[in-house]
Parts: structure tokens; sequence; C-alpha cells
């Protein structure tokens, strides 16, 4: 895929790895939509990522199909066009499932596995026009189960399904679907704050790199499911 110009949209997009890789496309030359649940916070992000010709800020919570809808529509209003989606969005609870809480439980449903899905159905028929490329941000948790992940690994699993399943149903429109599995990223997931302490873990940026990587693929090859992982978790 020839870069220069192309739009793409990030949801969870304000920080973290929704930061890192609308930094690393908007280097390449993409334009790229970012939204998020706080308009303030998105906003905020847009302007230290520069250039407000290849940036656009929007408000939407992925767990309402409507709000993805509105933020598709805008990134096409503004471009008139739609070729590369990440459903970034994600949130994780974690506690034995005794202590796992229906409201927990149901958020990261709605968020994690419903927001993909919103996302995707949102933005389907712009990315048959383009040709386009549909990514989600799965995570190990996906196929790698701990205690304690009862409901964050279930989310997952479905994600990874989910995805590798709309590859199969879109690859005859020419649209490519993969979905990014990574270990520890260093992100504010779960109240994390990144600093030197997380200096062994995958960076935002890294991933970036991956979604650029796989845009630049030739058309004939998709990797459809990517694990990727810090090399030498030892060294703290």
């Amino acid at each position: 895929m020839d870069l220069k110009n192309k739009v793409a949209y990030i949801t969870g997009g304000s920080k973290g790895i929704g930061f890192g890789v609308a930094k690393k496309l908007m280097e390449a030359g993409m334009r790229v939509a970012i939204s998020g649940r706080t308009l303030k916070t998105v906003k905020q992000t847009a302007a230290y990522l520069g250039d407000e010709d290849r940036v656009l800020a929007l408000e939407s919570d992925v767990t309402q199909y409507g709000d993805e809808q509105k933020a598709v529509q805008a990134v096409l209003d503004t471009w008139g066009q739609l070729d590369v989606v990440l459903a970034n969005a994600g949130v994780g609870h974690f506690a034995p499932i005794d202590e796992l809480s229906d409201v927990q439980w149901h958020q990261m449903i709605n968020t994690n596995l419903n927001g993909v899905f919103h996302t995707l159905k949102a933005s389907v028929e712009a990315l048959k026009k383009s040709k386009g490329y549909y990514m989600t941000l799965a995570s190990l948790a996906g196929t790698n189960f701990f205690a304690s992940g009862a409901g964050y690994n279930a989310t997952k699993f479905g994600v990874v399904g989910f995805t590798q399943a709309a590859m199969l149903d879109l690859r005859k429109y020419d649209i490519k679907v993969s979905t990014i599995m990574p270990g520890s990223v260093a992100t504010y997931f779960n109240n994390n704050e990144p600093d030197e302490k997380d200096a062994w873990k995958i960076q935002p940026e890294d991933i970036g790199d991956l979604v650029l990587d796989l845009l630049k693929m030739h058309p004939r090859t998709l990797p459809s499911k990517i694990e990727v992982r810090p090399t030498r978790p030892d060294l703290k």
C-alpha cells in the first residue's frame, strides 16, 4: 500500500498503543483520525501530534454503535476516504472469578469485544471502497490464560476469533484483516504509569512499526494473526 495521504482511523488513540501507532502513521505521510471517550483529551493528543491538516480528533465510545457510525462518517466527511482502521480501544479488570464483578465483566465485554464489532460494522462499507485494511489489537492473553484473568482472557480470545472469521468473510472484497497480539507493552493500561521500569517492555512505537510493516506488505500476503512479545523480559 502506498501510504502517502492514505487515511487511518484509530480507536483509543489518545495514549498508549493508539498514540504510538498514530505517530508512526503520520510520520509515514498518512492522515490519521483518533478517537476516545473524552474529546478534550483526544484534542490534546491531536495537538501534540501536530499538522492539524493531517490529524482529526473525534469523541466516540466504542461500546455505542451509533458513536462509531458518527466517527467514521466524520472521517469520510473530512477526507473522503478510509483506508486503514485499527480497533485498539480496550479495558482490563483482573480478579479471581469469584471476585470479578458483574459490572467489570460487562465493561470488558462491551469495550473489548462489542467495540471491535461496532468499529468494523461502522467502517466496512468504506473499507470495501478503498480495498482497505482492518486491524484489531488483541493480546497474548487471547491464547495464554492466567489466574485472575478470566474476563480479560475471554474478551481477547473472542477478539482473536472474531478477527480471524472476519478475515475470511472480507477477503473476497480485497479487504485485509489482521489481529495483533502483544505481550507486555509500556502503556497506561491497568493504571500503570510508564517509566524506566518499563524499558524492557514492548514500546507503543514498536507496535506502530509493526502496523507500518503490515501496510507495506505485498497485497498477495496476509499475516492474519501476529504474536509479539518482549525479547528479554529479564532485563529490567
